[in-house]
């Protein structure tokens, strides 16, 4: 029997939840932006891959400093991940095509479209809060004020990936 490691755990919650938010440098100084995107985990290869658009200001941002935070939550679970690393853009059409979904047409007609970049983003870091989820923690909560004690509401871990 293997025995996981808090490593293993923050890939499986990235996998897991699967969306988030992606922040960036806004370019023009310490200004920070997120929005939201879909994650396509491969620990394998040490990175989290995304489908992003050419004509995008998050792909100017990021060639303009690298640095980037996915800060992943799901709210129904308590669970939450929050990964520093950086990214980079490739034209990389092989890649495209295998991360392509039915999901990726709301923004692209094809997978064949020349604006779709991958967005490839190298973890250093992550933190991760894992609860045993909403009910339990709601308890844990609950008895832990009206007895006056603190709640253990999961864990939660700083690794290197």
């Amino acid at each position: 029997m293997t025995r996981k490691t808090d490593q293993d755990r923050a890939w499986e919650l990235i996998e897991e939840i699967g969306l988030c938010m992606l922040v960036s440098h806004d370019g023009n100084g310490d200004q920070l932006r997120a929005r939201p995107m879909s994650a396509h985990a491969h620990r394998d290869e040490d990175a989290i891959y995304f489908l992003t658009d050419l004509r995008s200001h998050k792909d100017d941002e990021i060639e303009i400093n690298e640095n980037v935070c996915l800060c992943f939550g799901d709210n129904g679970s308590y669970k939450y991940v929050s990964v520093t690393g950086t990214g980079n853009l490739l034209d990389d059409r092989d890649r495209v095509a295998e991360l392509w979904s039915p999901a990726a047409r709301a923004f692209w007609e094809s997978k064949d479209d020349p604006n779709i970049r991958v967005l490839k983003v190298r973890p250093t870091l992550a933190e991760f809060w894992d609860s045993p989820g909403k009910i339990v923690t709601s308890v844990k909560m609950a008895a832990a004020a009206i007895t006056g004690s603190r709640p253990d509401l999961g864990s939660n871990r700083k690794v290197l990936l």
